[in-house]
């Protein structure tokens, strides 16, 4: 009997294990998550380790043969494709896996909230143009800022019941030249007002003063300063030293210069100085039309101080301060017959404050006596009070204190001078983002010696004025002013003061 010959080319046995094969495919298949769907499974996951040689078989019989796929290898690979995503999931998913980027908040189910008592950073304040330095006018290495104001004024004065009233113009000038340097830096200040009168009577005020300061930015923690200036002025007609009854008062020029070295030695802060000083007086003319020769009152003046601080911290700085000076008139005897040239001495001590914007500057008292050459004219000595402080309680609002002592010496005949104890204060307020008000007051007490024939005086002084900042160039300003010296002895004197003007700045 002959063999019976197989010419399928699938015997019954084979197509039960192909089928088999099959389904279990389809179901490791169906059960890997969506996120092992989307990953390329390797064809070594799914190949038996034997597949090669079922493949070789089937070439040498000439039968295509599928791959022996055992249930052990396709589970293998199915747990493999289901562990792979979530082994990777610490990591930050790239384009090949999601098919997007994706931002790590989306990926985490707990994001942060934000608690409940969380405070939004505080706003700043917005940039105010009008408030803003102006650009300048640049000339080489420097920046010049000029301001100029013209005004129209009124002022009624009262002095031994007699009143005078007049109408002026007044141009103000103000100006700074800075220095743009890396190194050292060179600042020049200049002030000026001329007055012209246009109805009434009254002594036209003119005034001009600049002032200059070189700065040098030596090694080892050493600063030296080099300054200088001029002053133009015309005497008061209050002034204790004024002629009275004069119908112009003496115009007065003052040169100055010196000299201040500054260094520190660790936690102390050192600093020496010298100062000079000319006055210069024109004649004075009196209400008859003569005139009268101040020059005896020409006079040179020079000073030397040192100080030494002790740094406390960077705020507070206790210091002691001492000085010495002269003073030589031109005329060593004056047209009264006396020889006024002298000498001055001081001490003080203090504490110096810098505690940033809210509160800065110098508290100190002393000591501080002025002799003459003549022995007809009393010594002046008196205790010293001395404070400059910048304070600012709030955003938009400064407060100027000063106190200031000082010895005047005086010209008039037989009088040696008096003790000068000033307090001023200032404050200026930003009312709104481009209207500013600020008010000005002051005392002053005027003490002579006992055996003065010159009663003590009080000066009374204040003032009150607006600017509205139209833009960053152009400010209208409006101030009033009143001012009473009362004596003792003689009658009083009053002023009074009012005008409106426009600023123009560049």
């Amino acid at each position: 009997m002959g063999n019976w010959k197989d010419t399928s080319s699938l015997t019954p046995l084979r197509a039960a294990g192909f089928a088999v094969s099959m389904a279990l495919i389809v179901g490791a298949l169906a059960s890997r998550p969506a996120s092992a769907q989307s990953m390329p499974v390797s064809n070594d996951l799914i190949r038996s380790p034997d597949a090669s040689a079922t493949a070789a078989a089937a070439d040498e019989s000439g039968i295509a043969e599928t791959p022996n796929i055992t249930t052990s290898t396709v589970d293998n690979a199915a747990q493999g494709a289901t562990t792979s995503p979530i082994a990777a999931s610490d990591q930050k998913p790239s384009d090949e896996i999601t098919g997007s980027i994706l931002d790590e908040d989306m990926i985490r189910l707990n994001t942060r909230e934000a608690p409940l008592d969380e405070r939004l950073p505080a706003r700043k304040p917005e940039p105010n143009p009008t408030f803003e330095e102006t650009p300048g006018i640049r000339i080489g290495t420097f920046v010049l800022r000029p301001t100029i104001t013209q005004s129209i004024n009124t002022e009624t004065q009262k002095d031994a019941g007699v009143s005078q009233t007049r109408g002026f113009l007044e141009t103000d000038l103000h100006a700074t030249l800075t220095s743009d340097w890396s190194l050292h830096q060179l600042s020049v200040t200049t002030d000026g007002a001329w007055q012209k009168n246009i109805s009434g009577e009254g002594e036209e005020q003119p005034d001009f003063q600049i002032k200059g300061d070189l700065r040098l930015d030596l090694p080892q923690d050493t600063t030296a300063h080099i300054t200088g200036g001029y002053h133009f002025y015309r005497e008061d007609t209050d002034d204790p030293n004024a002629l009275q009854n004069a119908d112009k008062q003496s115009d007065v020029q003052e040169f100055s210069t010196g000299a201040t070295i500054e260094r520190d030695f660790g936690i102390l802060r050192s600093s020496a100085g010298i100062d000079l000083s000319r006055a210069i007086y024109s004649d004075a003319t009196l209400s008859n039309g003569t005139t009268v020769s101040l020059s005896d009152r020409n006079e040179t003046s020079g000073r030397i101080r040192g100080r030494i601080g002790y740094e406390l911290s960077p705020a507070l700085i206790p210091f002691i301060e001492a000085n010495v000076g002269k003073t030589v008139y031109d005329d060593a005897v004056d047209s009264a017959g006396y020889r006024r040239s002298g000498n001055s001495y001081g001490t003080k001590v203090g504490v110096e404050l810098d505690m940033g914007e809210k509160l800065r500057g110098e508290v100190g008292v002393g000591y501080q006596t002025a002799t003459f050459d003549d022995d007809r004219l009393s010594d002046i000595d008196a205790a010293v009070v001395d404070a400059q402080l910048l304070w600012s309680p709030v955003r938009g609002t400064d407060v100027n204190i000063g106190l200031l002592t000082s010895i005047n010496p005086s010209t008039t005949a037989g009088e040696s001078g008096y003790v000068s104890h000033a307090l001023t204060t200032g404050i200026t307020h930003q009312l709104r983002d481009n209207l500013t008000g600020s008010v000005l007051g002051g005392i002053t007490y005027r003490d002579y010696p006992s055996d003065s024939p010159t009663s003590d005086e009080t000066v009374y002084t204040t003032s009150a004025g607006l600017t509205w900042n139209i833009n960053r160039y152009l400010d209208m300003t409006s101030t009033i002013g009143w001012e009473l010296t009362s004596r003792k002895t003689t009658s009083d004197s009053e002023q009074w003061r009012a005008g409106v003007g426009l600023k123009l700045k560049r």
